[in-house]
C-alpha cells in the first residue's frame, strides 16, 4: 500500500478513536478512583453502613415516607458539576416528595476536591452547608485547579457572612478530616467507586446520561 494511502488509513483509525473516545466522555464523564482521605485498612464486618447516617447533609428533607436520593460527590468532579443544576432542579420541582442527601467522595485526581470538602464542611458547622455546595459548585470553573484555592473558598465563607475564626478553626481541625473521611470510608463499604454516584430508594443508580437521573426519580414518584 503507498505511504499515502497509509497514511490516511490511520488518519481516518485515529479520528474514529477520537470521536469514540469524546463520546464516551460526554455520555458517561464519571471519574473512577480511591477516595483522597484517609480511608480504613479493612472494612468492618456485618452489614453495610446506613446510606443516610446522622451526620449526612440533606439538601432537602420531604418527610420519612418520601423516596431519598443520595449522592456520593466531588466537588471539583467536571460530572458533579454538571449534575449539580440537574440536582437543583430536582429540589425545586420534587421538594416536597424527595428527600436529597449529599455525601462526600473526594478523588486524588483532584487537588482542592479535600479542600472544598473541608470548607463545606466548616460551613456546615455554622448552618452553611447548603450554600457553600452551591458556591462551590456555580463557581467550579473559578477554582478548580487553582493554586490557593484555600483562600477562595476562604472568600465564599466571608461572602456567606460566616465567623471567619471559627471557620479557619474548623478547617484546621483534623476532625473536619475525618467526617469527610467518614462519608468515603461509608461510599466504599457501599460500592462506591467514581464520582458522581447516586443511590435512590435504597439502590445504587446506573446511569448512562444526564437526563437518566430526573427519568429515575420520576419513575420512583410514580410507583
Amino acid at each position: 500500500m503507498p505511504r499515502s494511502a497509509l497514511a490516511s488509513v490511520f488518519a481516518v483509525v485515529g479520528a474514529m478513536v477520537l470521536i469514540i473516545g469524546v463520546a464516551l466522555l460526554v455520555v458517561r464523564p464519571w471519574e473512577s478512583a480511591a477516595p483522597a482521605v484517609p480511608v480504613a485498612s479493612e472494612q468492618p464486618s456485618g452489614p453495610p453502613p446506613a446510606l443516610v447516617e446522622e451526620s449526612t447533609h440533606i439538601l432537602n428533607d420531604a418527610g420519612p415516607e418520601a423516596p431519598v436520593l443520595v449522592e456520593f460527590l466531588d466537588f471539583e468532579c467536571p460530572a458533579c458539576g454538571a449534575f449539580h443544576p440537574i440536582v437543583d432542579d430536582l429540589e425545586e420541582r420534587y421538594g416536597d416528595e424527595l428527600t436529597i442527601a449529599v455525601r462526600y467522595f473526594p478523588l486524588p485526581s483532584h487537588p482542592n476536591a479535600v479542600p472544598a470538602a473541608l470548607a463545606a464542611e466548616a460551613a456546615a458547622q455554622q448552618d452553611a452547608f447548603a450554600p457553600m455546595h452551591d458556591l462551590l459548585f456555580e463557581r467550579q470553573q473559578d477554582w478548580s485547579g487553582a493554586p490557593d484555592a484555600d483562600a477562595t473558598f476562604r472568600g465564599y465563607a466571608e461572602e456567606l457572612g460566616l465567623d471567619l475564626a471559627a471557620y479557619d478553626t474548623a478547617v484546621a481541625d483534623d476532625a473536619t478530616l475525618e467526617r469527610v473521611a467518614l462519608d468515603a470510608n461509608a461510599g466504599i463499604a457501599l460500592g462506591v467507586q467514581s464520582t458522581p454516584t447516586f443511590f435512590l430508594d435504597g439502590e445504587q443508580l446506573q446511569l448512562e446520561r444526564l437526563e437518566d437521573l430526573e427519568a429515575a426519580v420520576q419513575a420512583s414518584l410514580a410507583g
